[in-house]
């Protein structure tokens, strides 16, 4: 529940984040942590079924095919091409996860690849924040209040900038994260035998506990692969691979990997090494739906290995 839309296409890059930004970033921070203390209360007084879960395992997964499919590999890296009706359906879906528009996550993702755990970088846990707990939490949340949505469009992301299509996506992103909270919230009312109950509870469910479980699934890519994992390339920065969070990450947390090979369409570059975006990937270029799909050679993987 990151960041209105607050630039007209014409403004300069704003020098830094203004009041609305930053109260709206920290109503995405708070709002989902005290649905997940009222979703506490409805499991510990047995309120809560299997079409609420239901609920909110679709509402993730398809709100987090839309960051690590659409956002990410797709728009960020263009690790594989498809075609323009594709390429708005994910921007869309990746909106509905309320990380921010999607001109705002690409620019800031760019960024931080051209900039890893150096000055400069809007994320990392090792520059500008100190050491220990206090650059884990910049990284993790922390960010979110200072550099989020700040990187310039036009610098990072001029290929959404000068698509219209992209930028009007961009711009509805408050009516999408509205929408984003009414999709359960109407599903658990019809689903519950039209009961404000259900209503209710297809919001905290498939709503606020959603967007708290994907926020901090995503942030910690951002935290945790930059601090605690393992190595197995010769690159610079200090991103790791971390194998528990690969499930629900759908294999971003292959972070180390991805750093090594930004294009690469799979992060998961060992037959162990679980990535469900990248089976996505696999899926789509089997029916025509991506094409030019970047794969990295296994001469190129021994090339860049650490030498111990």
């Amino acid at each position: 529940m990151t960041t209105t839309e607050p630039r007209t296409l014409t403004e300069r890059p704003p020098t830094g984040m203004n009041r609305t930004e930053r109260n709206a970033n920290l109503a995405g921070v708070v709002v989902p942590f005290l649905g997940v203390i009222g979703a506490m209360v409805l499991l510990w007084n047995s309120m809560v079924n299997w079409t609420q879960i239901a609920i909110m395992v679709v509402m993730y997964m398809v709100s987090a095919v839309g960051v690590t499919l659409g956002f990410h590999r797709l728009l960020t890296h263009r690790a594989f091409q498809s075609y323009p009706w594709v390429e708005y359906t994910l921007a869309v879906l990746g909106s509905l996860s309320l990380q921010g528009s999607v001109m705002d996550w690409v620019a800031d993702h760019r960024k931080h690849h051209a900039h890893t755990d150096k000055e400069g970088d809007p994320h990392s846990p090792h520059v500008g924040h100190g050491t220990g707990f206090s650059g884990f939490w910049h990284a993790h949340a922390g960010w979110l209040l200072e550099t989020q949505g700040q990187a310039d469009w036009r610098k990072y992301a001029p290929d959404l900038y000068e698509d219209p299509k992209m930028r009007r996506i961009g711009k509805l992103f408050p009516l999408i994260a509205i929408v984003s909270l009414l999709i359960p919230t109407v599903a658990g009312f019809v689903l519950s035998g039209f009961t404000w109950k259900g209503a209710l509870e297809g919001y905290i469910w498939g709503g606020l506990v959603r967007v708290f479980f994907g926020h901090h699934v995503t942030w910690s890519v951002n935290s945790i692969c930059h601090i605690f994992g393992q190595r197995r390339f010769d690159i610079e920065d200090k991103s790791t691979n971390v194998w528990w969070l690969a499930p629900f990450s759908l294999g971003e947390s292959w972070h180390h990997n991805h750093h090594a090979f930004p294009r690469s369409a799979f992060h998961g570059m060992k037959w162990w090494e679980f990535d469900i975006t990248g089976l996505m990937i696999r899926g789509m270029s089997k029916v025509g739906l991506a094409w030019n799909v970047v794969r990295i050679a296994p001469e190129r993987q021994q090339a860049k290995l650490r030498v111990e």
